[in-house]
């Protein structure tokens, strides 16, 4: 959710949609100002840092995912269809404390799975899908208190210059109690500070490859 200069194309109150690098669209936030996703693509970041390096890592039958940063849903639509082409059992948490609205989310695709996504239910599991169970939380991170656990989680906050209340001890030591033995978390930020505080919260931190044409570097951290 971030970064750089970006062709727009079409606007909305809070938000305008635009082209990344890879020919694919994101949300640029004027709350935050900052975009979705990484400009270099859109696309490709989000299957780099989520599916390849989270979702198709954690090696497991069924998995339970916790998105922190429902956006603009991509990350969720990508988990779908992956969970239907694997025959994978899914449930997928998110938390969104300023959901895109209808009209943004029509723009961003005309998918009729992406939009029912959008559409499904707020604070209730919803099964999209055989192999998919979805639930939005409308909350602040900060305040929310989690009852489930999780296997693997998807850290797509805005970045640390926009949202430093994301990025700190407190806030993974909150992660790191909620997952599974084994459970894995992937972000997007490869900053020393983010990582130094994933360590001190107990998690064994890796530095990854980041997604092609974009930032060198991404994280996942495994709770052992």
């Amino acid at each position: 959710m971030r970064r750089r200069k970006r062709r727009i194309f079409r606007r909305r109150g809070l938000t305008k949609i635009c082209l990344t690098g890879d020919g694919s669209k994101t949300i640029y936030s004027e709350r935050f100002g900052e975009s979705y996703h990484s400009a270099h693509g859109a696309t490709k970041e989000a299957m780099h840092v989520f599916i390849e390096a989270g979702y198709l890592a954690v090696e497991i039958a069924e998995v339970s995912v916790l998105e922190i940063g429902f956006g603009s849903g991509l990350n969720a639509w990508f988990t779908m269809l992956k969970a239907e082409e694997l025959k994978r059992a899914t449930r997928y948490e998110t938390v969104e404390l300023y959901p895109v609205d209808e009209i943004a989310a029509q723009e961003f695709s005309d998918d009729e799975n992406f939009l029912a996504l959008h559409a499904s239910s707020w604070e209730e599991p919803v099964e999209m899908s055989p192999w998919f169970v979805l639930r939005k939380m409308k909350c602040d991170l900060l305040l929310t208190t989690f009852t489930q656990s999780y296997d693997l989680v998807y850290f797509d906050a805005f970045s640390p210059r926009t949202q430093p209340e994301m990025w700190t001890k407190e806030i993974f030591a909150k992660l790191f109690a909620v997952m599974t033995s084994g459970a894995v978390l992937v972000t997007y930020c490869a900053k020393g500070d983010v990582r130094r505080a994933m360590q001190d919260v107990g998690f064994e931190v890796e530095r990854l490859k980041g997604p092609p044409a974009g930032k060198r570097e991404m994280l996942r951290a495994r709770k052992n």
